[in-house]
């Protein structure tokens, strides 16, 4: 399945024709209606200083008009919300979807903080292209193109003054602008190191004590709160710059073109004559033209960011996918030994990382109830024979094989009740005690729950608790002796027929160690395992050497 987020936005505008026409009404009726008010109150003073009286028809319909403007501009507002959370949702459900498909080794690949930013940084950057960005600046550049457009037919001589304006004026904007972004970036930067000071600070409080290094310590950390002040400063600098500029500006334009229209000057009063009425529309509409253009220098500046983010967005999709493979159950694909009865098996497996080879022509079978446990030094490849079993990886060559099926050809949905997997240390996922032990999958019961629970030993202190199986976890609410167990029930609780354990009493003084023991046998009972432990309590049944041949 291929896919990129322009594919993804134009599956989203299509699911939503109606929000999408509901924009384009809004933004452009927000442009026209804005343009109406002014002329209206030009008609009204006009009327009043030639004493002519002014019909509350034309009063109702300049705050009538006044306010559908208001109505307009909530209208596009709410609807480009709502559109670009709808973009948000499609963004990174496409993006869950592409990270379930890719292999481990893809995965591992990648940086954690940038995989991290594609989901959430990068996908925020193309909400904002819609919300603030494109249809934003296309409205922008709309009102001041339609605003310029007024004012030639109230005064060609402002609509000149404009023209030779606006330009410089859209540089300046732009220039302070790019020079607050990097203020802000920068004390961002600083904020962060400031931020990452304390606990990092705090986790190494005891060496910072003993080699006397707390001066320095606290001069790192006034350094980056000097630099997030500096940036600050330049921040607030352009800030408070901006604005009167364009207040004096707006003025000195405003005073400009009123001496010009009172000057009695013929040759100027082509350019600049005007009634009183068509004054006051002209000084709102020069206060109308500064707000869109400050605005459509930032539009620009997140288009530029928007398009940053879809470009690495994109590169996630583009990262390859396994591709499909056809296992099929021919006498080829059983066991070697002649009985027949391995229910795990490693055939001439060689497998390596990169151009790094770890297992090297690896044979061995595993009998259904069979324990057996993989030794050998640190780096021999024994986690990396558990990765192949999960399905992780595909071996280079050779296959992997587990109760007659290649372990990566295993249906991800049938795995849980295949083997269970049992890590060195628990991963605790938001929920309740029921849901660290099911992970939310509703195939398994409250009695397997139970069941498991009660096989390590943990059933009775789970009841104690406030709520039971019910209560939220917190990494308080059980010892690490006893997170362990969890780990092991979470395991058993689909009643696999396969356990991989690993390491999973490395952590674990001696008293602990021999609890978690006493419950592995009884969840181990009548299943097949496969573990890794350099204890020798905790080593079971048949061991088989893993060693990386040279």
């Amino acid at each position: 399945m291929n896919s990129d987020c322009g594919n993804i936005i134009r599956q989203t505008v299509k699911k939503n024709v109606l929000l999408a026409v509901g924009i384009v009404i809004a933004v452009c009726g927000a442009v026209v209606i804005s343009l109406l008010p002014p002329l209206v109150l030009a008609k009204m003073i006009d009327a009043m200083t030639q004493k002519q009286n002014v019909g509350f028809t034309f009063v109702a319909l300049y705050f009538g008009l006044t306010a559908l403007t208001g109505v307009m501009e909530a209208s596009r507002e709410g609807f480009l919300t709502v559109f670009g959370q709808k973009i948000t949702h499609a963004l990174r459900s496409s993006l869950m979807e592409k990270f379930t498909r890719l292999t481990a080794d893809s995965l591992n690949k990648q940086e954690p903080g940038a995989l991290v930013s594609r989901f959430v940084g990068d996908v925020d950057t193309v909400e904002n292209l819609f919300t603030s960005g494109i249809i934003s600046m296309f409205a922008d550049a709309c009102r001041i193109i339609s605003i310029l457009a007024v004012i030639w037919f109230q005064n060609k001589g402002l609509a000149l003054v404009l023209f030779i304006l606006l330009p410089f004026l859209f540089w300046f904007t732009r220039y302070v602008q790019k020079n607050m972004l990097a203020a802000q970036v920068e004390n961002r930067r600083a904020v962060s190191r400031a931020s990452g000071h304390v606990p990092e600070t705090l986790h190494n409080i005891r060496t910072i004590h003993n080699l006397s290094k707390e001066n320095y310590m606290e001069k790192r950390y006034d350094e980056y709160i000097q630099q997030s002040y500096h940036a600050m400063e330049k921040t607030n600098f352009y800030d408070a710059v901006y604005s009167p500029v364009i207040l004096i500006l707006n003025a000195v334009v405003v005073a400009v073109v009123m001496l010009l229209s009172a000057s009695g000057s013929p040759k100027v009063l082509t350019l600049f004559g005007m009634s009183a009425g068509t004054a006051v529309a002209v000084m709102n509409y020069i206060s109308q033209i500064f707000t869109p253009l400050e605005s459509l220098g930032m539009e620009i500046q997140t288009i530029q960011s928007a398009i940053a983010g879809v470009q690495r967005i994109n590169e996630f999709f583009a990262l390859p996918e396994p591709a499909p493979k056809q296992h099929e159950n021919t006498a080829d694909s059983k066991p070697v030994q002649n009985n027949g009865k391995s229910f795990v098996e490693f055939r001439d497996v060689t497998f390596g990382y990169d151009e790094h080879t770890v297992l090297k022509h690896l044979s061995f079978q595993v009998e259904e109830g069979e324990q057996i446990t993989l030794s050998g030094r640190t780096g021999a490849g024994k986690s990396t024979v558990f990765k192949l079993l999960l399905g992780l990886y595909e071996p280079g060559e050779g296959s992997v094989w587990i109760d007659g099926r290649e372990a990566a050809a295993i249906d991800r949905k049938d795995r849980r009740f295949l083997f269970g997997y049992v890590e060195q240390s628990f991963h605790r996922v938001a929920g309740t005690v029921k849901d660290q032990i099911t992970l939310y999958d509703e195939k398994i019961s409250m009695e397997n729950v139970k069941e498991a629970a009660e096989l390590t030993g943990l059933h009775d202190t789970i009841m104690h608790l406030p709520d039971g199986y019910d209560t939220i976890c917190t990494p308080e609410l059980f010892s690490q002796g006893q997170w362990q167990l969890l780990s092991i029930a979470r395991a058993a609780a689909a009643r696999p027929k396969l356990l991989l354990l690993d390491e999973i009493t490395a952590n674990l003084d001696a008293e602990t160690e021999k609890e978690v023991l006493e419950a592995l046998k009884r969840v181990s009972e009548n299943r097949t395992v496969i573990s890794i432990s350099h204890r020798v309590s905790a080593k079971m049944g048949r061991i088989i050497p893993i060693e990386q041949k040279l």
